[in-house]
């Protein structure tokens, strides 16, 4: 009896891709030639989409059966649908990337030889990025900022989740059960033997971003309230060294009027100037503090991560170890 070929598996999501869906799938398809000792599977999460995208999907699931698909019900975001695509595949190794080409797949062919030589995760850094300068430095900064406050203290900086995962791996993050994860600090928090291949991102080719300002900006407040409780120190931090100035300053005005009693008055500006510093003080932390019990309640909650509509070809095998 031959022996049962390893499955590297490719995970993914898309919403309105229909311009990169067949070179994408077409790239992974050449690519994965280079391997012919494993077997793959493609597992993609459409978050329904408004464009060709579906009829190019089933198209695809229809010609290769090893190419999977769910069809989301609704548009549960790009978090949750990636996260669910990823927990579907059951490959000895998973390679989880978007579909939109700013990663290139050909950069998943060094991911393997790293799992060849025995790293459980292989984590994909961008070396340079070809899109707009101030957004990519607005990146580096956050990621910068997140290495410095997370409690693991070991956060990977330029790496937004694309890489090679073996099956050791995913087994120890379906332990986590995190509604809203941010994966790339799962990365982190669990360990395991790692590396990272480096790489360009591409300027997209066809269509533009599907993540606004409001979604990068709850990402990134994602991975600080997920793995870093500093933010919460600092209201308490910055209480106490705000009380302290004031007493100084209050003690500085004391010693001021009382040696220019006639002559000093203290006037409405340090008033309303010191009211508004401190009214935005609260109001910052106030945000902060409803970030971790936003993040508490969906935890309390316990929602699925998706609802599927539609699974396509993931009857033909349910696990293609088997």
């Amino acid at each position: 009896m031959a022996a049962r070929k390893k499955v590297v598996s490719i995970s993914s999501t898309c919403f309105n891709e229909e311009g990169n869906l067949r070179e994408w799938y077409d790239r992974l398809i050449r690519m994965l030639a280079q391997f012919p000792q494993y077997d793959y599977e493609i597992v993609i999460a459409d978050n329904l989409s408004t464009d060709g995208s579906r009829e190019i999907l089933r198209d695809i699931a229809a010609h290769d059966k090893k190419f999977k698909v769910i069809f989301n019900a609704n548009n549960f975001g790009p978090i949750r649908s990636a996260f669910n695509a990823y927990l579907k595949s059951s490959g000895d190794a998973v390679v989880c990337m978007p579909a939109d080409l700013q990663e290139p797949p050909e950069t998943i062919a060094d991911m393997i030889r790293k799992w060849e030589e025995g790293y459980l995760v292989v984590a994909g850094v961008r070396k340079k990025s070809k899109e707009n300068l101030l957004m990519h430095q607005a990146r580096k900064l956050y990621y910068w900022i997140l290495s410095q406050v997370s409690d693991s203290r070991d956060i990977i900086r330029d790496f937004t989740g694309f890489g090679l995962y073996d099956r050791k791996f995913n087994d120890a993050v379906r332990k986590f059960q995190d509604p809203y994860p941010y994966f790339r600090g799962l990365v982190s928090e669990i360990g395991f033997k790692r590396t990272s291949v480096e790489y360009v991102q591409d300027k997209r080719k066809h269509g533009v971003s599907k993540i606004n300002m409001f979604q990068l900006f709850g990402i990134a407040m994602t991975g600080f309230v997920n793995h870093s409780k500093l933010p919460l120190r600092l209201a308490t931090i910055s209480g106490f060294f705000l009380a302290f100035v004031s007493l100084l300053i209050a003690f500085g005005y004391l010693v001021y009027k009382i040696l220019y009693w006639d002559t000093f008055t203290l006037g409405l500006a340090p008033l309303v100037v010191g009211l508004f510093f401190f009214s935005a003080v609260q109001l910052i932390f106030i945000g902060i503090i409803g970030e971790y019990v936003g993040a508490t309640l969906t935890h309390v909650k316990n929602y699925p991560l998706v609802i599927e509509e539609e699974a396509i070809n993931f009857d033909q095998t349910s696990d293609p170890r088997a």
